[in-house]
């Protein structure tokens, strides 16, 4: 006789994440796989059963972009993902990996410049290599699997240091080289994040390159797009799918949307992936649920201001004539927005300095009023006050085309989610569920099982898990048992730290970390290295 399960889920509906019809099976775990049991379950033996009658069960959700790469050693929890079905999540994203950096000033230094997005816990920060920070994470034990992005600017400090300067033929060599290693201890590709020093120096030829090499050990490039570049609409995509055909590697670009002050509408921006597509060339989206993007304030300032990393950028705010510069470049951009401007729909938080932690939540706009001064000198006073580390919220994709993306056959799920600050965007907490939710039971945008196969095993193709992504027999079990009545976020861009409603249960690798919407305190996660 079989060894009892060690559990089962029974009486449930499988969507299974390959995008068919749901089906009625009960789901057993031995080994922290999967075993389907079709039929009657009674005489089953079971060390744990769980009863999903009029339930559906899915695979976990894997997330392509989340900036918990430092925030997860503060809490290894990781609530606000797991609540949500999250079961594996990609760091590293945007260029802004925190291995491998050699030195390890350096490595502060990014934590530093990067505090406003990913945070600076009050950690060791003691590791150098993509081995050694991925082996921290493994002992970390958080709830949930992280897969690891090499990002940009990381080998870019490696081979060549802050400052705005073309990488040579010796310097391309040896990033290629820190990437390739990189590659052997487990990455599954490269980051860029081409509005942050100093990877957002590297040009098209540099970035082919990386992809090149990416590619050649399994990998793919991961695109934070240049966003100022040529028309700012379309330009910027047309580079991230030209730096995947020179490389002749596939290209993912993350977080793509559409922005109410683009030209066009949102046609010509899918087009373009999808001839790319037509032409044989392999490229892949995410895009986040929510109207809300959020980043780091610093994004404010013009990236030849932060040349040579966080100290010479502060001398820089600091400046006057470095301040009439900013002036002048943001009255040549244009600040004003159907009357507004620029800086009156920028919340911002994450503050530490007591006089400051009112403004808390608060806009922008609002400091600049309540202060009477010039706005570009409120923006640099509040970043040399608080050591750069202030987050931003803004409006980001537009609610009338935002469903053009989230429908689309190649669109993915990311949240970008960011953990700093009283009120992040509310995709952190709330993206999986608003999708199931919003968009496929109120609106029927698109069908329950398209849903699922976006948050599932499409991603974990993009990334490489040949045994996660689908319930199937084999398969790790890492799964979702939700209710699709009762599904939805609660996240909203007032109150974004509210925990979803309808995720009842969520296991990792076969172990049970939420059961009836609450987080069990088990942490089974694991670092998914390529190869391992």
């Amino acid at each position: 006789m079989p060894e009892p399960y060690a559990l089962l889920i029974e009486g449930g509906t499988i969507v299974d994440g390959s995008g068919e019809r749901g089906f009625a099976a009960a789901v057993g775990v031995r080994d922290g796989r999967i075993e389907l049991v079709y039929g009657p379950t009674d005489q089953i033996r079971a060390e744990r059963r769980v009863d999903a009658t009029e339930r559906v069960v899915t695979p976990g959700f894997i997330d392509l972009h989340s900036h918990s790469g430092l925030m997860i050693f503060a809490d290894p929890l990781h609530e606000p993902k797991v609540r949500q079905g999250v079961t594996t999540e990609v760091i590293g994203v945007d260029g802004l990996s925190y291995a491998p950096i050699p030195d390890p000033t350096d490595l502060e230094a990014l934590a530093h410049i990067n505090a406003g997005l990913d945070g600076r816990p009050d950690i060791a920060y003691d590791w150098s290599s993509v081995e050694s920070y991925l082996d921290r994470l493994d002992g970390l034990r958080p709830s949930l699997n992280l897969a690891f992005m090499v990002g940009n600017s990381a080998l870019r400090i490696g081979a060549m240091g802050w400052d705005e300067v073309v990488a040579s033929a010796d310097d391309l060599a040896n990033m290629r080289a820190m990437l390739r290693e990189a590659m052997e201890e487990g990455a599954i590709g490269v980051s860029s994040g081409l509005d942050y020093p100093p990877g957002a120096y590297a040009s098209t030829e540099e970035l082919a390159a990386l992809t090149a090499e990416a590619a050649r050990g399994g990998g793919f490039y991961h695109t934070h797009v240049r966003y100022d570049l040529g028309d700012r609409y379309l330009d910027p995509f047309r580079e991230a799918i030209e730096i995947g055909r020179l490389g002749e590697g596939p290209a993912h670009i993350t977080h793509f949307y559409h922005r109410q002050t683009f030209p066009d509408g949102p046609g010509p921006m899918l087009a373009l992936v999808d001839d790319a597509r037509a032409d044989g060339q392999d490229v892949t989206f995410d895009t986040y649920p929510y109207e809300w993007a959020s980043t780091r304030l610093l994004i404010m300032i013009p990236p030849w201001a932060q040349s040579g990393g966080p100290v010479q950028t502060k001398e820089r705010l600091a400046d006057a004539g470095v301040r009439d510069r900013i002036r002048r470049e943001m009255a040549e951009r244009g600040v004003l927005f159907a009357g507004r401007r620029a800086w009156d729909d920028v919340r911002i938080g994450a503050f530490t300095v007591p006089e400051l932690i009112p403004w808390e939540g608060r806009t922008l706009g609002d400091v600049i009023a309540d202060r009477g001064d010039d706005p570009v000198d409120v923006l640099c006073d509040l970043l040399l006050a608080e050591d750069l580390r202030v987050n931003q919220v803004t409006p980001g994709p537009w609610t009338e085309t935002l469903r053009d993306f989230i429908r689309h056959p190649i669109g993915m799920i990311g949240t970008d989610s960011t953990f700093v600050g009283a009120k992040p965007s509310p995709r952190t907490y709330g993206s999986f569920p608003r999708v199931l939710g919003q968009f496929v039971r109120e609106e029927a945008l698109l069908s329950l099982e398209e849903a699922v196969r976006s948050m599932t095993s499409a991603p974990a193709a993009r990334i490489g898990l040949d045994d996660r992504g689908l319930v199937r027999d084999g398969f790790v079990a890492d799964l979702v048992v939700l209710d699709p009545e009762r599904v939805r976020s609660n996240a909203t861009y007032d109150e974004p730290r509210s925990y979803p409603d309808g995720i009842d249960r969520v296991v990792v690798g076969g172990t049970i970390v939420v059961e009836d919407g609450a987080h069990t305190g088990a942490r089974p996660g694991r670092v998914l290295r390529r190869g391992g």
